[in-house]
């Protein structure tokens, strides 16, 4: 048995090394290349731009009329109005010049609306003077702002003296309201 032992254990070395002769060569580790960049999907180019019109410019003051050299209540003033059209609707019956007034006998007045802002800020002149050219009084010419808000330009000069106007078919309705709370009521007209 010894034999056949020695004959099996030669069998089982011979058909290891057949194994082993026949097995691939082993591979040995090496770092991969970077895989191949693919190709960029075409991303689709827009249209060629079309010129955009110039934009238009931004808004700014309303074209102003040229000063006219007006003169009310004996007083000389520079008068320049705003393009009626450049000024929002419901407040371009305000804008004009507004004469022809008096307060008392004796106090001539007129009102010169030039520009009303979007937001109801009025630019005005107000004028007032003695009544007539030989009448002696104190006169003047106010420069400020006013608010227009429900259909009512109002203002208040430096005594105190609040001024209220309403848009009276052509004319305006003007009321004063003074510091020692004396109401005056008076039309003024439009003037050219």
């Amino acid at each position: 048995m010894p034999a056949r032992l020695v004959a099996a254990l030669l069998a089982l070395l011979s058909s290891t090394a057949v194994a082993l002769a026949q097995q691939p060569p082993a591979i040995e580790l090496q770092p991969l290349p970077p895989p191949p960049l693919a190709p960029a999907p075409e991303t689709p180019q827009p249209p060629p731009a079309t010129p955009t019109p110039p934009a238009a410019p931004a808004p700014g003051p309303p074209a102003m009329s040229a000063p006219i050299g007006r003169v009310f209540c004996e007083q000389p003033v520079s008068v320049r109005l705003a393009d009626p059209d450049a000024v929002i609707e419901r407040f371009r019956p305000f804008i004009g010049i507004w004469s022809d007034a008096s307060w008392t006998p004796l106090l001539c007045a007129a009102l010169i609306v030039e520009n009303v802002a979007p937001d109801g800020t009025a630019t005005i002149l107000y004028v007032f003077g003695p009544m007539g050219s030989n009448a002696r009084g104190p006169g003047g010419v106010l420069q400020g702002t006013g608010m227009i808000r429900d259909g009512e330009l109002r203002f208040q000069n430096s005594d105190g003296s609040q001024f209220a106007f309403r848009p009276l078919y052509a004319d305006l309705d003007g009321r004063l309201t003074t510091p020692k709370n004396q109401s005056y009521r008076t039309v003024f007209k439009r003037s050219p």
